[in-house]
């Protein structure tokens, strides 16, 4: 018989649905509601810890003996090679078409609906842990579940209003974190999208979405379209919440990091003040937040020479981001940078090399090589040894860092037009 016949195909689907329908009946209702609550996770290795989430108002016991029901009838198979954050815990996975069988048994359950609403629960508690920046070790453990979390923006009609835009914003930082800015801006912009429309225009979830698009579009180096999010962002914080609100220094700062990229400096200056100013008064001195912006103004007054006044503020935000984050976190490596930076345009190139391999070792750890925060570290320290005379390494650290950021960033990010410049300028130099 020819395996491309159209009856041939059909009979043997209808068989596969009658064996699947045959298993299904032998299955009591616990063990069916399983299987299609399992339905609902992507086509991935699913942790049983996600799983016990999802089910959290189930017995225990009679979910475990459900479980090994659908593996008795290899409904459902264990991932035996697969360990979840290298720590042993079991996964599971349906094949596809067992999958596609429980899931219009699952449009079916009279808990269908409530189901749904479980799994985006567990899924937006995993979310919420989802930091701006994630480290290296906790995008290892993220990975597995990525595929689960992107299944949940299938179901936003189940997630609460307080939760629908957490499964974007998760998705989004997990890419955008990593520097996968083209990854990330289709979670980016469907948050916004999926917020405005369900929850209104005037809403502060609406605003953070403006914000958090602007991000990520001053990371691709599309200034113009970032400024225009974050006016957008600014207006309406300041018409739901007024001035007295944490998330307004938010957006002054990042509006100010903007204008400085822009070489706009008054604008940023006076937006960097207004931060600083809300954010003492609301947070107090020792605040993480309130180091951020000392670190911020002091590039702007190293960007224009003012390295008096940007020292004393690179060291405070260093000496609080190392006594209140301490020494492993990226806010200090980010610290080390800049202070080097300084003393990088003083001509203090002593002071400025161990900050500069500081900062480098510190990020390598704590994300990956092919970040493009990696990416700025090598041109600057390439930069230090290009003005030592040393330009057989300063070469070898250009390079690296255009070949990170050529991968990461794309051509017409201005990070690579400078690295280019400052290669080519390297090479321009007569010999000896």
């Amino acid at each position: 018989m020819d395996e491309n016949d159209s009856t041939w195909t059909s009979n043997i689907k209808r068989g596969v649905a009658a064996a699947f329908e045959l298993s299904w009946e032998e299955l009591n209702e616990p063990a069916q509601q399983l299987g299609c609550l399992l339905s609902l996770f992507a086509l991935a290795p699913i942790p049983w810890s996600l799983v016990k989430s999802a089910a959290s108002e189930q017995d225990r016991e009679a979910l475990e003996k459900a479980r090994l029901k659908l593996e008795k009838l290899h409904l459902l198979q264990r991932e035996d090679t697969y360990r979840l954050h290298q720590q042993g815990e079991d996964t599971y996975q349906l094949h596809q078409l067992i999958r596609k069988f429980l899931r219009d048994k699952q449009e079916n359950l009279a808990v269908a609906d409530e189901q749904k609403k479980n799994y985006c629960t567990a899924i937006v508690e995993v979310a919420k842990e989802i930091a701006h920046t994630p480290i290296l070790q906790k995008i290892t453990t993220l990975t597995p579940i990525v595929p689960h979390l992107t299944s949940a923006t299938d179901y936003k009609s189940c997630l609460r209003n307080e939760d629908l835009i957490l499964p974007f914003v998760g998705l989004a930082r997990y890419y955008q974190g990593q520097g996968l800015y083209a990854q990330a801006l289709p979670w980016r912009e469907q948050c916004l999208s999926v917020a405005r429309e369900r929850l209104g225009e005037e809403h502060p979830d609406v605003a953070n979405s403006y914000n958090n698009l602007a991000i990520l579009y001053t990371c691709q180096g599309r200034y113009d379209d970032a400024e225009q999010q974050y006016i957008k962002a600014l207006e309406l914080r300041q018409r739901l919440l007024k001035e007295e609100d944490l998330d307004v220094a938010t957006i002054y700062n990042n509006l100010a990091f903007l204008h400085h990229s822009q070489g706009r400096y008054n604008d940023a200056e006076r937006l960097y003040q207004q931060a600083l100013e809300l954010r003492q008064r609301l947070l107090g001195e020792e605040h993480p937040d309130v180091a951020t912006i000392y670190n911020n103004l002091a590039a702007l007054y190293d960007s224009q020479g003012r390295y008096s006044q940007a020292e004393p503020l690179y060291k405070k935000a260093l000496e609080l981001r190392q006594r209140l984050l301490g020494e492993e976190n990226l806010d200090v490596a980010t610290s080390y940078n800049n202070l080097a930076a300084l003393y990088d345009s003083q001509g203090r190139y002593s002071q400025a090399e161990p900050l500069y391999i500081k900062a480098l070792k510190l990020t390598q750890r704590l994300l990956r090589e092919e970040h493009p925060a990696v990416a700025t570290i090598y041109n600057n320290l390439a930069a230090v040894y290009d003005s030592q005379g040393k330009y057989t390494e300063a070469e070898r650290l250009y390079k690296k860092a255009l070949e990170i950021a050529s991968k990461s960033l794309g051509v017409d990010h201005p990070s690579i037009a400078s690295i280019r410049a400052n290669l080519k300028s390297l090479r321009d130099k007569p010999p000896g």
